[in-house]
């Protein structure tokens, strides 16, 4: 009786079936790296208006998720850059989230506050609920709705306001709200870019949030991907007569504007080239 022999597979095909899986799983780890790990980010700027060195952490956009970033490892690098001031601003759960991701937001402050350091906050669009903000301020933050502070660190005087606009009329005028105090070092918290009402408004440093530097980056300083509030592909490529105010610094006279990638994969994990981040901020005395 002939014995039944099993036929080999050619060398070749296991080949490529292993490089597929290899690849699969390089894409994995890239996507993962992309959109679920936590970089910080340290930028600084100068002012003739601060003595010694006064340094912020700035947080945004957590869109709190139950698989996301953890609390302990964002204030993990919270402690281990040791602020004088920690700035969050806003968007901190996503508008249908369930309680347990709102109290996730809520602990994340809770626990920054706890581990000592002072925390002023705005409101984005989604996380705008009583209770939270309630909560928030028993947790020891500082939340600022059109309101205002002027506090001493290491003999600086900073002068912080925050707003809580989740849109801007025509007629939007800071001036109305709020006078800049020239002996003082100015920031404004607003969870929202407004470039040119900022710029108007003049503080010496504007920290925002909201863009999530637009997910998707492209390499080699080429901007982002696509711009959702122009609605366009490829704006610093294909449209270099628009102004993207994505992430980073844009100056204006007499200050700067700072927009924060942020934490969050909201809608959709498909961050690129754009981490999720802290920023680690250091004003620094121009001398």
């Amino acid at each position: 009786m002939a014995e039944s022999k099993q036929k080999k597979a050619p060398p070749e095909k296991k080949g490529k079936k292993s490089r597929l899986w290899l690849w699969i799983l390089i894409l994995l780890g890239v996507w993962w790296l992309n959109n679920f790990t936590l970089k910080t980010t340290e930028t600084s700027v100068t002012s003739p208006k601060v003595s010694s060195k006064v340094r912020l952490a700035i947080i945004s956009d957590l869109h709190a998720e139950k698989h996301g970033i953890r609390n302990s490892t964002i204030v993990q690098s919270v402690t281990d850059a040791s602020p004088d001031i920690v700035c969050i601003l806003g968007d901190m759960y996503t508008r249908e989230s369930e309680q347990e991701l709102v109290q996730k937001s809520i602990d994340l402050t809770a626990d920054i506050v706890s581990a000592g350091f002072p925390v002023y906050c705005v409101t984005g669009e989604h996380d705008t609920g009583d209770i939270y903000i309630s909560e928030l301020k028993k947790a020891g933050a500082h939340v600022l709705s059109y309101e205002e502070e002027t506090i001493d660190v290491k003999g600086s005087r900073l002068h912080i306001m925050g707003i809580d606009n989740v849109y801007y009329s025509p007629t939007f005028d800071l001036s109305t709200a709020f006078s800049l105090d020239d002996s003082c070092y100015n920031i404004l918290l607003a969870h929202i870019p407004n470039y040119d009402k900022f710029a108007d408004f003049g503080a010496d440093l504007t920290l925002c949030g909201d863009t999530h530097g637009e997910m998707a980056q492209l390499p080699f300083g080429a901007g982002p991907l696509y711009c959702s509030e122009k609605k366009i592909w490829f704006p610093k490529l294909l449209h270099k007569e628009q102004k993207i105010y994505d992430k980073g610094f844009f100056d204006y006279e007499g200050g700067t504007m700072f927009i924060t990638s942020g934490i969050g994969v909201y809608p959709a994990p498909v961050r690129f080239n754009n981490r999720p981040e802290i920023v680690i901020m250091d004003i620094r005395p121009k001398g």
